[in-house]
């Protein structure tokens, strides 16, 4: 499969390092088509690894991951534009805000979601929130902890764009246990899940950890 990923920081890395081990085309996309972290991530993963801009690395995909930073989320997304019609794009942006320092605050959460405002931005895009609740290594290997028995959550408006991004990341990453909460909306549930993560990070002293929800 082609996949496109925007964004060059450690989830955009991982996600690529990861896909490219399995087989898949990977095309990393930032604001500038030689951005420095993307030259460098292709050089170290190999053939089926390549770089562009926002716009390249949408047009290159079948499936698009969206892993930039929460304040930058929606301007790459729109940069990416009319090259993500119609298509499903994985959200795992959240909007924190470390102007401020540690602890980072929230830009949104109340009454809206990154993952809502990006479906705004894209209506012809198929929005699907997850992997945001989870640290990046976590994200491509659950297995590391818990045998990978822990929850991950997804919502968005399209269901069968769900079942596809669900069967995604199971086959491909190896998760088990994938809880669809609903439509786009719950992407406030999920970012403002965020607060709550970092401080156990603090109290645990390793991010590799998530929650299994028991009923």
């Amino acid at each position: 499969m082609k996949i496109g990923i925007l964004g060059t920081g450690m989830v955009g890395s991982a996600l690529g390092n990861k896909l490219v081990s399995l087989g898949h085309e990977v095309k990393m996309g930032s604001r500038t088509a030689n951005n420095e972290k993307a030259v460098a991530w292709v050089k170290g993963a190999g053939a089926k690894a390549s770089q562009g801009t926002f716009a390249d690395a949408a047009g290159f995909g079948e499936l698009i991951l969206n892993a930039t930073s929460g304040h930058g989320s929606l301007e790459a997304l729109k940069a990416a534009g009319a090259n993500l019609k119609g298509k499903i794009v994985i959200d795992i942006s959240n909007p924190l805000d470390f102007s401020k320092g540690m602890p980072p605050t929230l830009f949104a959460g109340n009454t809206d979601s990154l993952g809502e405002l990006a479906q705004a931005a894209l209506p012809e895009a198929k929005i699907v929130k997850t992997l945001n609740t989870v640290t990046a290594s976590i994200m491509v290997e659950p297995g590391k902890i818990g045998g990978g028995d822990h929850t991950l959550f997804v919502c968005g408006n399209d269901a069968a764009a769900k079942a596809t991004v669900g069967e995604f990341l199971k086959t491909q990453f190896g998760w088990k246990n994938i809880l669809d909460l609903g439509d786009i909306t719950q992407s406030r549930g999920t970012e403002s899940f965020l607060p709550l993560w970092l401080r156990m990070w603090g109290a645990l002293k390793t991010p590799e950890f998530n929650i299994k929800i028991v009923r």
